[in-house]
């Protein structure tokens, strides 16, 4: 089992020294920052620490999930004002006033973040914004509490923390946990999981994966982690007024993860330390720092789109072979896939759906049996791909059922037919093309977790198991469809064809009772093609239904069991391959012979 060159992935747990040696380095010179003697820039580095606490934990919202959260300066300020205020006012210890604020950070996290589940890119990030507005102003007019322009001092610590030196040290240990906890997060199928939520969120729900509570998880731990930095930065300030928390500090936050690239840990981390020090250096353009900020990311954008994770990806710049096959191997079908004595049919009953004025499916009823290929066939818009849709949950028919069995599946929730036991592709592949090849396919296996956010981020024993576990079992997936070479590039590099077969390796991780592939041949070779019948046909005979839609009449007939030939939404036809091609109404509405 290739370990070593797995770990050395992007979104690779950081397994072997190499991987771990940048951040043992930057540990390292800041531990040893204090010995030069320079205060003022153990200050400064004092200042990079908390700013980073604050992005570690917002670089999984933004950079991993996708989201446009640029107002975070507001939990940066409450975090601050509710550790002053218990110290200052109720005499609370500093810590349990830390810790307070970390609470009180969770709590406004979810607030920040409940716009974000139907709310989009720049209408989420005014939102953000907007929260900022209102946390800054309510602590101008809450004077009683807050001091209103007057502030507030900020936490005294006891010793050893009271001195510059003894709070450095206690920033850099916490900003070392935030970036264990964050690794940790990145590198679990909860960042898998957000990472596909950003780049291919259709995929990522027929894989199971629950939008909702993912975010708002991520959300929560952003949220505390934004908390902790605000009292760390009202300890640092000494006194804090509402004029401490301007937006140059949000654009900063928003911008470190931008430049730092997405999907990278230690990019956004290199890049916070750059921006914390960079008005140090041009301290008579401070004026203009919003302005060098915006200057930087434009920069950044136009040269090196990827950020400073693409400049130091060296992997994704070396060539990859030429002339590869896709070779699957059959025999490792019985080592992912096993199932029990009693199986049950995938039913659809008397199901339509409109768009508007457009009948797309009109009255349909289908059975799909275990150990079956299912073909699914017809002309452009009779509906097909609909069909799938509403068996997957991302059409909500207007009437019918569906169901497995005894069992009426729900119509929409779409995260929930993985668990069901139904698995798909997509007519263009939904891949995360910034992952590797492994990642990819280990989204799939999203469901089989059981280990929670928590242990993940403190990786505790269930879930090193279960990250071991699935990353044999996305191994296995990747040598059934004979990929396993290329299991530590970069999905964006690969071949149409591959990805073609990582998309049915990442369907077959949960084990589906049921694979829908949607013109899983489109683009392939005769040869390409040819071995994937054999391989659709082999995964049928293990005891998974497939429904096929395809349009390749040629693979249709000579891998289904079933036919059936779907026009305008109704069925036109349904029978044996042989049957099919006899019946004259489908040799004229669609075969065309």
């Amino acid at each position: 089992m290739p370990y070593i060159a797995l770990a050395r992935t992007r979104l690779a747990v950081p397994r072997s020294m190499f991987a771990a040696l940048p951040y043992f380095a930057l540990l390292l010179v800041a531990l040893a920052l204090p010995l030069a003697g320079q205060e003022y820039w153990t200050v400064i580095a004092t200042r990079a620490a908390i700013y980073w606490v604050l992005v570690s934990g917002l670089n999984l919202v933004v950079g991993f999930a996708g989201q446009l959260a640029i107002g975070y300066v507001a939990l940066l300020t409450l975090g601050a004002y509710t550790a002053s205020v218990l110290v200052e006012r109720a005499g609370v210890h500093p810590f349990l006033a830390l810790a307070a604020a970390a609470v009180v950070g969770a709590m406004a996290g979810v607030v920040v973040g409940l716009p974000a589940l139907r709310l989009r890119t720049f209408y989420f990030a005014m939102t953000t914004l907007g929260f900022a507005t209102i946390v800054t102003q309510v602590a101008l007019a809450w004077t009683g509490v807050t001091g209103g322009g007057i502030g507030v001092p900020g936490p005294s610590l006891a010793a050893p923390f009271d001195t510059a030196q003894g709070f450095y040290l206690l920033c850099i240990a916490l900003a070392a946990a935030c970036t264990w906890m964050t690794l940790n997060a990145a590198n679990s199928r909860f960042g898998r999981s957000l990472v596909a939520i950003r780049d291919a969120e259709v995929a990522a729900e027929a894989c199971g994966v629950a939008k909702a509570r993912l975010l708002m998880l991520v959300f929560l731990f952003s949220g505390a982690l934004a908390g902790i930095a605000g009292g760390l930065f009202a300890t640092l300030q000494s006194y804090i007024t509402p004029d401490a928390f301007t937006f140059d500090l949000s654009v900063l936050f928003f911008i470190a993860i931008l430049i730092g690239g997405r999907g990278s840990v230690l990019g956004p981390l290199l890049a916070t330390l750059l921006l914390t020090a960079l008005p140090e250096f041009a301290a008579p353009l401070v004026a203009w720092s919003t302005f060098l900020y915006a200057a930087l990311l434009l920069v950044i954008v136009l040269l090196v789109p990827g950020g400073i994770a693409d400049v130091l990806d060296f992997r994704s710049r070396r060539a990859l072979p030429s002339g590869r096959a896709v070779v699957p191997r059959i025999q490792l079908l019985p080592a992912l896939l096993s199932y029990g004595v009693s199986r049950d049919d995938l039913t659809l009953r008397g199901i339509a759906l409109s768009f508007g004025a457009v009948r797309a499916i009109d009255g349909l009823d289908l059975d799909l049996r275990p150990g079956e290929v299912h073909g699914l066939i017809g002309p452009n818009g009779s509906g097909k791909t609909t069909t799938l849709n509403a068996i997957c949950g991302f059409a909500v028919p207007q009437s019918g059922t569906v169901r497995i069995g005894g069992t009426t599946l729900p119509l929409g929730a779409a995260p929930r037919r993985a668990a069901a036991g139904i698995g798909r592709t997509f007519q263009t592949p939904r891949i995360v093309g910034e992952a590797s090849v492994i990642d990819n396919v280990m989204i799939g296996g999203t469901i089989l977790g059981r280990a929670t956010l928590i242990e993940t981020l403190l990786t505790l024993p269930r879930h090193r198991r279960e990250e071991a576990a699935l990353r044999d079992r996305a191994m296995t997936a990747l040598r059934l469809v004979g990929l396993e070479a290329l299991a530590a590039i970069r999905a964006d590099r690969l071949q149409h064809s591959e990805l073609r077969f990582v998309e049915i390796a990442r369907a077959l991780m949960p084990t589906p009772r049921f694979l829908l592939l949607d013109e899983p041949a489109a683009g392939l070779s005769a040869i390409e093609i040819e071995r994937l019948g054999q391989l659709v046909v082999a995964i049928s005979r293990q005891g998974t239904g497939v429904l096929l839609v395809e349009h390749h009449a040629d693979l249709i007939f000579a891998v289904c069991d079933r036919v059936t030939v779907l026009n305008l939404g109704q069925t036109l036809a349904s029978g044996t391959p042989a049957e099919i091609q006899a019946h004259r109404d489908v040799v004229e509405a669609y075969l065309g012979r």
